[in-house]
C-alpha cells in the first residue's frame, strides 16, 4: 500500500497573483477617481472669490492623490495588473461628483472627501492585512502609507464641517453606495 502525500496550503504566506492583480486595479482606478472629484471641485472653486483657502486645500489633497496613482501606474506598467475598462465612467463620474458637490457648497465638498475615504480605509486596511498575510510586505507597506494619508484628508473633511453640509446623510450615503459599488464593479472589470 502506498501514500500519497496531499499538499496541503497553510494560511499566509502564499502569493495570490490574482488577487493582487485586482488590488492594483481597484486602487489604481479609485485614486484616478479621487484625483478626477478634486479636479471636479477646484474646477468651481478655482476662480471664486474667496475660495482660495479650499481651493488650496483641495489642491493638496489632490497631489496625494496623484502621487498615489502614479505609483498605481508604475504598478500597471510593470504587469502587476492591468487597468480597468471602467476608466472612462469612472473619469466622468469623478468629476461629476466633485463639480456637483462644490456647486452646493464647501461642506458638501468636504462631506464627499470624507464619505470616500471612510470607505477607502476601511478598503486599504483590510488589502493590508491581506497582503501582510500573503507575505507582501512592500505592497503592504505602501498600501498602509496611501491609508494614512487618506484618513488624514477625511480628518480635514470633518474639521472643515462636512458632517454640518446640506443633506449630509442622504448625500454621504450616496457617495459610500457609490464607493462600494465602485469598488465591486472595478474587481471583475
Amino acid at each position: 500500500m502506498s501514500f500519497q502525500r496531499k499538499t496541503v496550503r497553510r494560511p499566509g504566506r502564499v502569493r495570490d497573483e490574482k488577487r493582487i492583480e485586482q488590488m492594483v486595479r481597484v486602487d489604481h482606478a479609485g485614486e484616478y477617481g479621487a484625483v478626477r472629484i478634486y479636479r471636479g471641485q477646484r474646477a468651481v472653486f478655482a476662480d471664486r472669490a474667496g475660495k482660495s483657502r479650499i481651493a488650496g486645500q483641495l489642491q493638496r489633497m489632490e497631489a496625494d492623490e496623484q502621487h498615489h496613482l502614479d505609483a498605481f501606474d508604475d504598478h500597471i506598467r510593470s504587469g502587476l495588473a492591468r487597468p480597468t475598462a471602467m476608466g472612462p465612467l469612472w473619469d466622468a463620474a469623478g468629476f461629476a461628483l466633485g463639480a456637483v458637490t462644490a456647486i452646493i457648497g464647501e461642506r458638501a465638498a468636504h462631506a464627499c472627501t470624507e464619505a470616500v475615504e471612510n470607505v477607502i480605509e476601511g478598503h486599504y486596511g483590510r488589502q493590508v492585512e491581506e497582503l501582510r498575510l500573503m507575505g507582501e510586505t512592500g505592497l503592504a507597506d505602501q498600501f498602509a502609507q496611501f491609508q494614512a494619508e487618506e484618513v488624514a484628508h477625511r480628518d480635514l473633511a470633518v474639521d472643515e464641517g462636512a458632517q454640518d453640509a446640506l443633506g449630509y446623510p442622504i448625500l454621504s450615503a450616496m457617495i459610500t453606495a457609490g464607493c462600494h459599488t465602485a469598488i465591486a464593479v472595478t474587481e471583475r472589470v
